[in-house]
């Protein structure tokens, strides 16, 4: 079956999982106000401008993670999908997963943001596979490290070619949606790759190379 390959953040959902992650730990007094939003804001525009450090972003944003018990850490994700997430799924995203679903395509979540935040969004969409940064865990906590390789740039062509290696699978009539310069690596390497609302630089790239570019936000 062919590969449906979706980006999560600013993609399927109108707005960034792991920064609004940050501000949901900000509002439950989880983390230093200021400090926190100064450098979750920072990552953000760095990745927005295709210059982010992701091993540094990695130390601060699983840092929380490793600092309180799994308990904890699942009961404020719940409340944040049901408060943050939920409003931001664009009907027309479900839409077209849906499509590819009736399709008989297999349908994978791929994204940088770690599994702790886009699993249970991943749920949400009714998609079952999904490759994302995988935050380590020890004796039940997690660490504040990362498992393996990060799902970012290139790092999501290695893990996507472990998948199809591990599910004998290949990329013939793949497709890969997207709306970031960080995703040019995959975009180069699946059959059909569309911008979905792409950033400045994805959007010249995709006009000059002739893929498609379509919107979900109306």
């Amino acid at each position: 079956m062919p590969l449906a390959l979706f980006d999560l953040d600013n993609t399927l959902l109108a707005g960034d999982s792991d920064y609004l992650w940050g501000r949901h730990l900000i509002d439950l007094g989880i983390v230093d106000a200021e400090a926190y939003e100064h450098a979750n804001q920072r990552f953000y525009d760095d990745y927005r401008n295709g210059c982010l450090d992701i091993d540094a972003f990695l130390r601060f944003s699983l840092a929380p993670l490793s600092q309180h018990p799994m308990a904890d850490l699942e009961r404020w994700r719940e409340d944040f999908v049901r408060r943050r997430i939920d409003p931001i799924i664009l009907p027309a995203a479900r839409e077209l997963v849906e499509q590819h679903r009736r399709a008989g395509d297999t349908l994978m979540i791929i994204t940088a943001t770690n599994a702790f935040v886009t699993s249970p969004i991943a749920a949400r969409f009714g998609v079952d596979q999904l490759i994302a940064t995988e935050p380590a865990i020890e004796a039940g906590r997690y660490t504040g490290r990362v498992e393996g390789t990060p799902a970012f740039r290139e790092g999501k062509v290695e893990r996507l070619r472990d998948w199809l290696e591990r599910h004998d699978a290949t990329l013939t009539g793949s497709v890969f949606y997207s709306d970031s310069i960080n995703d040019l690596p995959l975009l180069e390497t699946v059959e059909q790759a569309v911008a979905i609302d792409p950033d400045e630089r994805l959007a010249a790239i995709a006009r000059q190379r002739g893929w498609s570019i379509r919107s979900l936000r109306g």
